[in-house]
């Protein structure tokens, strides 16, 4: 009995979180964006190359993970312009992982589906890029179930309309 209650709650708790549109990505307020510009500026007057570029990628990891969209879309474009000059395997796995975070906070799924399997191409058992994968493969699965809803839901109203219409007539 124990095991049957279990399995419906599991399954209780996907159709909730399938529902919910919430995804399981931290969120990053403005406070800790505003102290990541400051470490920058900083950076710029005293620091080395390499922890200026330190200081960037923490700032870029701000930017995607905050809640404000003008946020995200800065975030993107730093990633997206140093990500050309990336050499380190490693930290183009992190910048694409990144990006991919920001495009999934923009609802652009293809886009950040892409980035996450050039990172999983990178680092294959990265569990941070693999459950990226799974949210963006469930947003692309919700958002299509909701499509074919409202699509139904109009196919429906015309023949309604139709048939009530056409009654009308006789």
């Amino acid at each position: 009995m124990a095991k049957i209650e279990a399995k419906l709650g599991m399954i209780m708790d996907s159709v909730g979180q399938f529902f919910s549109g919430k995804d399981h990505l931290p969120y990053c307020d403005s406070d800790i964006v505003a102290g990541c510009e400051k470490e920058v500026l900083e950076a710029e007057k005293l620091s080395s190359d390499e922890h200026m570029q330190d200081c960037l990628l923490r700032l870029s990891w701000a930017l995607v993970h905050s809640k404000h969209p003008q946020d995200v879309h800065r975030g993107i474009a730093m990633l997206e312009a140093s990500l050309p000059s990336t050499k380190d395997p490693l930290q183009q796995r992190e910048k694409l992982y990144l990006l991919a975070v920001g495009y999934f906070r923009n609802a652009d799924y293809s886009r950040s589906r892409d980035l996450v399997d050039r990172c999983l191409t990178i680092a294959p058992d990265w569990r941070q890029a693999v459950a990226l994968k799974k949210a963006i493969e469930d947003k692309i699965t919700k958002d299509g179930v909701i499509g074919l809803g409202i699509a139904a839901t109009a196919v429906g109203l015309i023949a309604g309309g139709i048939a009530a219409a056409v009654s009308r007539k006789k």
